[in-house]
């Protein structure tokens, strides 16, 4: 991309600055990236005193007396093809009368980021891994949460394991938490073993190499399947929404790519949110306090019954979670095509999770969306800080040792993770609006067909359905509302800005 430095008016009538020289599209938008994140109140870089810490640390963390040893396990991870900060493993085990025992295992970030260190200081400031189309920032140095904490193939490595025994219908028998050595013996992914479970494409290699897992991993997919169908018995909210993926040919910003959800996302999915429930439920046990993550009711439930409506379909006056999913359900066999669309208006109407401290003995806060009351995030601490806040509560509790945080502290750190979550989804929104305005740039004056995904006084937003990019309507908004579809007309980009604007066609 070829940019000149001027000042021109923006189609909302304000001065435009435009990024100065020659730079490549990738190079552009990291850019772009990096002063989002100044801007939102993150730290795109890391401070001196966490890089001499992290020079100090020469290998990944040991085994003590009381870890345990199950590196014979047939452990193995499924990530996204070009994730490099494993934090999970899992394996399966059948025993008898069709139960059957789900590990997961999750890094043990905590062994080498001490609590109140210069890394740990970095990460509860930022509280989360910034992935924008053209660079990630991470919460830790990558030589920690791509190395040395992370789960990587044919290493050895200190996890904290989730042992979960389920009825052959999906409801948890029993449950255990434990320290233990694991070791990956296949890094996999997300596309490719979702083909080979739903008999479109060929084993990936590891499972071919390695004897056993493609019936460990076929197990595993069984239990997902009944641990889903369970929760969505119970409320949970069967929703797809489509995440648009920047593509690169070389620096150049190519197009941009559906990441949908498939069978592997779902079994990670499942795995991971009763992994979340049974340390939330441990620490209850335990009489500690927890970060909870919530989604409480909609925000506007009215207007999820009016699209219910509109499909001649009809909900309560109430938030009602498995009306929703009923009606939800109903319209995915009816339209499997349009049915991600709808996801994303009721995912918009829903509103955004936050996190919530619970104390022991308290009525915990749910989580609307998944059905489950008893929800912690703790699977992901390479990446998401609540998650190592979690596992040091969690080591404390197995322990027997005091509470790592006061209660003052842990208030005041969900309050703070839930604003920087949120700083951090901003900034990524408007790097991935700055990749589809680089995108669209050569096509204005074209029509599309559209989406509304936001209406209130701050404006209008509609997203394409090809290529999936959001933009503001800038005329023609009156009368519509979330989930209506329209045809509109590009009329003006800003990549610096990530600004797209339309008019109602």
């Amino acid at each position: 991309m070829k940019t000149t430095g001027s000042e021109l008016a923006d189609g909302r009538g304000q001065p435009q600055r435009v990024l100065q020289g020659k730079s490549t599209d990738r190079a552009t938008l990291a850019a772009i990236a990096r002063q989002a994140m100044i801007e939102r109140g993150l730290e795109p870089d890391f401070p001196p005193a966490a890089q001499q810490e992290l020079a100090a640390i020469s290998g990944p963390a040991g085994a003590t007396a009381e870890v345990r040893d199950v590196r014979d396990r047939l452990w193995a991870s499924i990530d996204n093809d070009d994730s490099r900060d494993l934090d999970q493993l899992t394996v399966a085990e059948a025993l008898a009368g069709g139960r059957v025992r789900i590990l997961v295992a999750v890094a043990d970030v905590d062994a080498l980021v001490r609590k109140g260190s210069a890394l740990d200081g970095h990460a509860s400031h930022n509280t989360t891994s910034v992935y924008t189309p053209a660079a990630i920032f991470p919460m830790l140095p990558e030589a920690l949460s791509t190395d040395l904490t992370s789960l990587n193939e044919d290493q050895d490595r200190i996890a904290v394991v989730a042992d979960m025994v389920f009825e052959a219908d999906g409801s948890l028998a029993t449950s255990d938490l434990y320290r233990a050595r694991v070791r990956n013996h296949g890094k996999l992914a997300y596309r490719s073993v979702a083909a080979w479970l739903d008999g479109q494409g060929t084993a990936p290699p590891r499972i071919v190499e390695i004897p056993g897992l493609d019936e460990n991993l076929r197990l595993q997919d069984s239990v997902a399947q009944r641990l889903v169908e369970l929760r969505h018995r119970h409320g949970a909210l069967s929703l797809e929404t489509i995440e648009p993926k920047a593509v690169f040919d070389g620096d150049v910003l190519s197009d941009l790519d559906l990441d949908r959800k498939n069978r592997a996302t779902q079994l990670i999915e499942d795995f991971m949110i009763a992994a979340n429930g049974v340390t939330a439920t441990y620490l209850e046990s335990k009489k500690f306090p927890s970060l909870r993550r919530v989604l409480r009711s909609p925000e506007r439930w009215d207007r999820i019954a009016q699209l219910a409506s509109g499909f001649g379909d009809r909900l309560p006056n109430q938030p009602d979670a498995m009306a929703l999913e009923a009606f939800l359900a109903r319209r995915r066999q009816a339209d499997p095509e349009k049915f991600p669309d709808l996801s994303l208006a009721v995912v918009k109407l829903i509103g955004r999770g936050e996190y919530a401290l619970d104390l022991p003995g308290g009525e915990p806060p749910g989580h609307f969306g998944l059905a489950v009351k008893d929800y912690t995030h703790s699977t992901a601490p390479n990446r998401r800080f609540p998650d190592l806040i979690t596992q040091r509560l969690l080591k404390a509790a197995l322990a027997g040792a005091p509470l790592p945080y006061t209660i003052p502290e842990l208030a005041e750190l969900a309050k703070h993770c839930t604003d920087q979550e949120d700083a951090a989804t901003k900034v990524e929104r408007r790097v991935r609006k700055s990749a589809a305005a680089l995108l669209l740039s050569g096509r204005i004056g074209e029509r599309f067909d559209a989406i509304v995904t936001g209406a209130s006084d701050k404006g209008t937003w509609v997203r394409l359905f090809q290529p999936p990019t959001e933009g503001r309507l800038e005329r023609g908004f009156q009368g519509l509302d979330v989930g209506d579809h329209v045809r509109v007309k590009l009329v003006h980009t800003d990549v610096e800005r990530g600004f797209i604007d339309f008019v109602r066609d």
